[in-house]
């Protein structure tokens, strides 16, 4: 398999369309404990886009994983193993409650690295979702296929993080990923299948969705700050977290930005995330 082979997957496009309804984001309140969510209550929250735009999959379209067959809007990459390694999301405007959203999608590069665990293959998409206003969030994805052997993660080079500020110990149990699987739509098996996990890909326990992660951290800076609007927010995953152990949502302020993190109860850093507010 060569990359060069999905030259014509490059500026591939897909419109999808959607409505802000209010269900989604009152079961993301539930999911993250709130009973006043720091959010303004008339419009989507941060992140919260995520629960929208299903991939609606008939279920003979799916993997043994889960995940949607190969070939549709992706490339039809043969690695077996595929994860969400980071994005960056830039807000425009606030996105009302009951408001028609259409998503436009656009697959940017598609590159190949060797890596600890073998051959990876990286996917860079741009979503743009719209309302009627005009242009309200740009989002750049990154997706990484990788082979089977092993279940580490594909690192981004980082630098140690600074002295935590806020810390918020956390320990993320099969209800909290069913709950958050199920509010976006995720069949991957790795988030609810622990005999999957464990004797299939190999990991030691149920893998903590990314987004998921992600969500908290931001959810972590606003529960500190409930003023806190997001103008931009970036994530970045290091290491698998699972529901074996404890982690930690550490936060510290650096100048006019939010650094975000998480450490593994060993203490090594697990995810990295800076936020810019307005």
């Amino acid at each position: 398999m060569n990359t060069s082979s999905f030259g014509d997957w490059i500026g591939r496009r897909e419109v999808r369309e959607d409505v802000a309804h209010p269900g989604p984001v009152a079961g993301l309140a539930a999911l993250l404990d709130h009973a006043i969510p720091p959010w303004d209550a008339d419009v989507l929250p941060p992140l919260a886009h995520w629960l929208y735009f299903p991939e609606n999959a008939r279920q003979s379209e799916l993997g043994e994983d889960g995940h949607p067959l190969r070939g549709g809007f992706l490339p039809p990459v043969t690695l077996p193993r595929r994860m969400w390694a980071g994005s960056t999301i830039a807000y425009q405007r606030p996105i009302a409650l009951g408001t028609a959203m259409r998503r436009f999608s656009h697959i940017e590069e598609i590159s190949e690295k060797a890596g600890r665990s073998g051959r990876l293959i990286f996917v860079r998409l741009r979503h743009e979702i719209e309302t009627a206003d005009g242009l309200a969030l740009r989002e750049w994805q990154d997706i990484v296929y990788r082979e089977a052997q092993g279940a580490s993660t594909p690192q981004a080079e980082s630098a140690n993080p600074p002295h935590s500020e806020v810390r918020r110990q956390m320990m993320a149990d099969p209800r909290l990923l069913f709950r958050y699987s199920a509010l976006t739509f995720n069949a991957h098996r790795i988030h609810y299948d622990r005999d999957y996990c464990r004797k299939v890909e190999a990991y030691p326990g149920l893998v903590v969705h990314g987004p998921l992660l992600a969500t908290l951290l931001l959810d972590h800076a606003m529960r500190i700050d409930r003023n806190i609007r997001p103008r931009e927010f970036f994530f970045r995953a290091q290491l698998p977290v699972y529901d074996t152990a404890s982690f930690t949502l550490c936060l510290a302020h650096e100048g006019d930005q939010v650094a975000l993190w998480v450490e593994s109860s060993e203490g090594a850093t697990t995810m990295t995330a800076r936020l810019k507010t307005r």
